[in-house]
């Protein structure tokens, strides 16, 4: 057996929404998923999850975000949608500034940086660390 085998994707016939998109056209979507039972009919032991989607624009294109609304109906889900996605956008952000902080601490090690040559740079010391 091929050591690369990615495991079989399978999905959960019993945990099976059904997915309606609602949008005002301005700011966003809601995803509204309803359970299913495996035949496909409403399944009532489950409630319905709402999801906005949103965009954030950053330096380097539109980050798209996609956060869960707290709510029981579309209307409500509605009227909460503002407050999901300014804490999504405060995550993701804060996401992006790890992530800056994270990539401008980080030590090149001689051979070990993207694009050098095994062994450094030529007429680099000779310097490496375990």
């Amino acid at each position: 057996m091929p050591e690369n085998t990615a495991p079989e994707p399978k999905m959960d016939p019993t945990n099976l929404y059904h997915e309606e998109v609602f949008t005002d056209r301005k700011i966003g979507a809601i995803r509204r998923l309803t359970p299913v039972k495996p035949d496909g009919s409403p399944d009532p032991a489950r409630k319905p999850v709402f999801v906005g989607e949103a965009q954030l624009l950053t330096s380097v294109g539109a980050l798209p975000l996609s956060f869960e609304i707290p709510a029981e109906t579309l209307d409500e889900a509605a009227h909460k949608y503002s407050d999901a996605a300014k804490l999504a956008f405060e995550r993701a952000v804060q996401e992006l500034q790890e992530m800056r902080r994270q990539a401008a601490s980080s030590i090149v090690l001689p051979g070990q940086g993207a694009g050098l040559p095994p062994g450094g740079l030529p007429g680099a010391g000779k310097i490496k660390f375990p």
